[in-house]
């Protein structure tokens, strides 16, 4: 059967990254299609995710997956290939969601609301983001990977995020670096691997496109 693959995406995304990170660690062939205008959406979008009318959407022979989430665990069990991004014991894979599961809810919406809100309202997004990268450190502990000694699950879930950092930083006016010397240092050795590098936006084209 043929194996073709399409991704649709836009370029900011993190979690379009994810789905990128988790293809090339696979090592799978895809074809990209970028929205332009995620205002104007596709007919393509619009007919692959009907519900939620979001990127990123993965269309695996023809047939669609939406849910950033869902489409890496997709890609980790139906490629084989490369390296697991899930571990195979029970026990650790709940882990792993448990902690994929925090990032998507304590994570990315308190760092969107760290660069998009002002005052008191800022400050307390910027308490909490320290705090919940406070208890990732915490969990990463003194492995290199939230996956032991490889890239897993969590990593490809999280480090898309280090594109925002400056962001986040400008706006904020604080630094990671001094408050989560730790996350950072896990950063740079995931952005050590190709897989991560060549997925993610340029940092400094992501902050001129936000200003």
């Amino acid at each position: 059967m043929a194996n073709e693959v399409v991704l649709l995406g836009f370029w900011p995304s993190p979690f379009v990254a994810r789905v990128k990170i988790a293809l090339a660690e696979k090592g799978v062939q895809y074809e990209y299609k970028e929205e332009e205008d995620l205002k104007n959406k596709s007919s393509l979008l619009l007919q692959m995710n009907p519900i939620h009318k979001k990127v990123p959407v993965l269309i695996h022979n023809g047939k669609p997956l939406s849910e950033s989430l869902i489409v890496v665990q997709y890609i980790d069990e139906v490629w084989k290939d490369g390296p697991p991004l899930l571990p195979s014991d029970p026990y650790l894979r709940s882990q792993a969601l448990f902690w994929a599961d925090f990032v998507d809810k304590k994570i990315y919406p308190v760092g969107w609301k760290v660069w998009t809100t002002k005052a008191e309202e800022q400050d307390a997004a910027k308490k909490e983001f320290l705090e919940n990268t406070g208890l990732l450190e915490e969990e990463l502990n003194d492995k290199p990977f939230f996956g032991g000694e490889n890239l897993g699950f969590v990593d490809v879930v999280l480090i898309p995020i280090y594109s925002w950092l400056p962001v986040y930083e400008k706006f904020a006016n604080f630094s990671l670096l001094v408050e989560r010397p730790k996350f950072i240092e896990w950063a740079k050795r995931c952005m050590e691997k190709e897989s991560v590098s060549k997925s993610l936006p340029d940092q400094q084209k992501l902050n001129d496109f936000k200003l």
